[in-house]
């Protein structure tokens, strides 16, 4: 086991100095990071203790031997890493590659890292270097080199990050840019960081609630499909001479296992390119408008997902607002972090209407989508100068509310699908046993 001399920073920005035992140098990063810890700089103790030119023009510098290393092997392979650099960030996402492309995790801990480090007094491109050298992920280190070669042009760093857009979105990018204009991109950095985390918890607590319910169909449909295709043709040779005389549950039972377990790849297949067929037109605007049309049509789950949208929109908001983005700026791309294409839409009408001089409290209660609540929210927000904070607020009781909302839903929605589940089971085996009873009454 070899001992790491490393130097971190810690949450509050102070930096602090220690040595870490760990087998490899990847271990040594995770023990610190588990700690609450981001590594600015980590090496062997023998090499931390090694007299070296970079320490000696900077001492005091947390290990600049080690920081430049990397960038000096990145340096010399800078032709390699250009052409490469579209592939990897472009590539098809693989399902355990290390080389899959960024996705919004990677953003979400870029975010804070970056935010301790610049809080900790590193300059942006120096941050952006470190990050580079730890990242696990080939793809990230790449992103994060065009983003330090950006900086290092001339480019700030929202210009940077306009390059990818597609990743980290128009409302990251102008949160950015409102906290280079104020000279506070840590302190921006950290509350993006917590904004992403809200609303990374949020998906994640609805997608939690909804996995027990997919495991219920999936389980009813292989149940149904197993009785189909391996207990009902057990049966068959018994049903063989009855014929017409078979009653008529029995009989659709028989034929339904006998097309499952004849041709049940061919079903299989068919499923697959309906679904393939299905996804595809829905991935258009036509197919994606009339699926978020149906959600919001639902009796139980709409009210809910109309709730999970506005929560969306009033926690970007409150978060743009606060950051010093203008009002209309801020409604657009709040508006744009919308999922539904139909609230979307509905929220078309609310950034004209405040540019006329209208007040946004009644621009937001003319789309029919807020509540009385919501709107009187905003409206207090608006008399009192603290319209952030008050959307902020609605984005945290539309949390409770959302959460609520999915335990009922679930609440009907599970017993609903074992009912069902039941039932068909239930057709299967009363049906055989109509056709069992009616071969006895036969030999009797």
């Amino acid at each position: 086991m070899a001992e790491f001399a490393y130097r971190a920073a810690r949450i509050d920005g102070s930096l602090v100095d220690g040595r870490v035992a760990a087998v490899t140098k990847e271990l040594a990063l995770r023990q610190l990071r588990a700690q609450g810890l981001t590594p600015l700089s980590i090496d062997t103790a023998d090499a931390a203790t090694r007299p070296s030119s970079a320490s000696a023009a900077s001492p005091g510098s947390p290990s600049a031997e080690s920081l430049s290393r990397p960038g000096k092997a990145r340096a010399a392979t800078h032709s390699t890493a250009d052409q490469a650099h579209q592939t990897a960030l472009g590539a098809p996402r693989r399902l355990f590659g290390a080389d899959a492309r960024p996705d919004h995790t990677d953003v979400h801990h870029l975010t804070g890292e970056l935010a301790v480090m610049l809080r900790a007094g590193l300059p942006l491109d120096r941050a952006l270097r470190v990050l580079g050298s730890m990242a696990r992920k080939a793809s990230v280190t790449l992103l994060l080199d065009d983003l330090l070669r950006s900086v290092k042009s001339g480019k700030g760093f929202s210009q940077a990050l306009q390059a990818h857009e597609a990743l980290f979105g128009e409302f990251y990018i102008n949160m950015v840019r409102s906290g280079e204009a104020g000279g506070q991109l840590g302190e921006i950095l950290e509350r993006l960081a917590e904004h992403l985390e809200r609303v990374r918890a949020l998906r994640e607590s609805v997608v939690s609630a909804l996995i027990y319910p997919a495991i219920l169909v999936v389980v009813a449909v292989l149940s149904v499909f197993l009785m189909l295709a391996f207990v009902v043709p057990q049966f068959e040779t018994l049903f063989n001479d009855m014929g017409e005389a078979l009653p008529l549950p029995t009989r659709i039972i028989v034929a339904a296992g006998h097309l499952v377990a004849d041709w049940g790849w061919l079903l299989a297949l068919l499923i697959f390119v309906v679904s393939a067929l299905i996804r595809r037109w829905l991935s258009t605007s036509a197919g994606r408008a009339w699926w978020d049309g149906w959600l919001l049509a639902l009796p139980v789950l709409g009210g809910v997902v109309q709730k999970f949208e506005i929560t969306r929109f009033a926690r970007s908001m409150g978060t743009l607002l606060g950051s010093g983005v203008p009002m209309v700026s801020a409604i657009q791309i709040a508006s744009d972090t919308m999922g539904n294409m139909r609230l979307r839409a509905a929220m078309a009408g609310v950034a004209p209407a405040i540019k006329q001089g209208g007040r946004m409290a009644d621009a937001l209660g003319e789309t029919g989508l807020f509540t009385p609540l919501a709107v009187n929210m905003v409206r207090l927000g608006e008399e009192t100068g603290r319209l952030d904070q008050m959307l902020l607020e609605l984005a945290r009781v539309h949390d409770r509310e959302v959460q609520s909302g999915v335990k009922r839903a679930l609440t009907l929605i599970e017993p609903l699908l074992i009912l069902v589940l039941g039932l068909v089971i239930a057709a299967i085996i009363v049906s055989i046993l109509m056709g069992i009873l009616s071969v006895n009454e036969l030999a009797v």
